[in-house]
């Protein structure tokens, strides 16, 4: 793969998003919290996910990140192409 093309209806990536933070926000202990996604091509190597978080205790960070991840994964409409090479492409999918 040489680069991930992403793309998303924005106005519900950004609904989603924000509800992911609030369950956040809820489940974990946290002081302070910032998503970033890339849209747009992504070479390989570069940040395509950025996810800030921070709390009193190390733990609630990790469990929060973890969290996040995950359900940003599985449940934010945001859609890679894979570009390689040669050329050719196939859709990721999100596992």
């Amino acid at each position: 793969v040489s680069a991930i093309e992403y793309t998303a209806y924005k106005p519900m990536a950004e609904q989603i998003l924000s509800e992911i933070r609030e369950q956040a926000f809820a489940q974990f202990d946290l002081t302070c919290m910032h998503i970033y996604h890339s849209l747009g091509t992504v070479a390989a190597g570069e940040i395509c996910l950025f996810v800030f978080v921070s709390s009193a205790h190390r733990k609630a960070s990790a469990d929060a990140l973890s969290f996040l991840v995950e359900a940003i994964k599985a449940q934010a409409p945001i859609f890679g192409k894979e570009i390689f090479e040669d050329g050719t492409h196939t859709w990721k999918k999100n596992i």
